[in-house]
């Protein structure tokens, strides 16, 4: 396993999403910029992969529109999906989820491109720990809900909470699954992380839902080609 993501951007996207008439909208929104292009960003905004870096770049809209062509970010970024789908009939049993080797209960699953491998993430008190899936692992995986094939690669993840009783599957734009991580990493206390992060969780899962299909950014938002 490996350590990934740099502190500085799990520690902006702990909070990243404040809603609309918010402190934080009202406050802190006015300060934040585009990566690229220093435009100052209004709250609901975009982000780009930075493929070589793993890291997530914050896109105006201008800058979202341009890398919204597939060719514009080359190798280096990708715009990522504003997807955010609930996959209700998904079943990965208890043996499948074995076979994954994944000592956590959540756990985000991401396809290279590049590589045609598949990386498992999940959140840690040092930020996002990966490692590869095993090729015969990920197809019983496939096998547990046909909406996986149109996963996107690197830019999309398939989303899994397991934790307590929860049986979650989610395929999820990749900086949701970074803002998890940040939140894990900002609410963990000794060793078993503390009744704050659960309660922290169980909170971000919420939101999933409360912002998940049919009202999706896809509404308002082109979609990457």
């Amino acid at each position: 396993m490996t350590a990934s993501f740099a502190a500085s951007g799990l520690r902006r996207l702990a909070h990243h999403r404040p809603r609309p008439g918010t402190a934080a909208q009202r406050d802190g929104a006015a300060q934040e910029r585009c990566d690229l292009c220093a435009e100052t960003l209004v709250p609901e905004h975009r982000h780009l992969l930075d493929i070589r870096a793993n890291e997530v770049a914050c896109a105006c809209r201008a800058c979202s529109l341009l890398f919204d062509r597939r060719e514009a970010g080359g190798a280096h970024y990708r715009l990522l999906s504003g997807r955010r789908q609930r996959l209700d009939g998904c079943d990965i049993d208890d043996a499948v989820w074995a076979g994954l080797g994944v000592p956590v209960d959540m756990a985000f699953f991401v396809r290279s491109e590049a590589s045609g491998e598949v990386s498992v993430g999940y959140p840690s008190p040092l930020g996002v720990m990966r490692s590869t899936v095993d090729a015969e692992s990920w197809r019983a995986v496939e096998a547990s809900d046909p909406a996986l094939s149109t996963l996107t690669d690197d830019v999309e993840a398939l989303l899994v909470n397991r934790a307590g009783e929860a049986r979650e599957h989610w395929l999820v734009p990749l900086d949701d699954c970074y803002r998890l991580v940040a939140v894990v990493r900002a609410h963990w206390k000794g060793l078993g992380g503390g009744p704050d992060v659960w309660q922290q969780v169980e909170a971000f899962f919420h939101e999933l839902s409360t912002d998940f299909l049919p009202r999706t950014e896809e509404a308002s938002w082109p979609t990457s080609r």
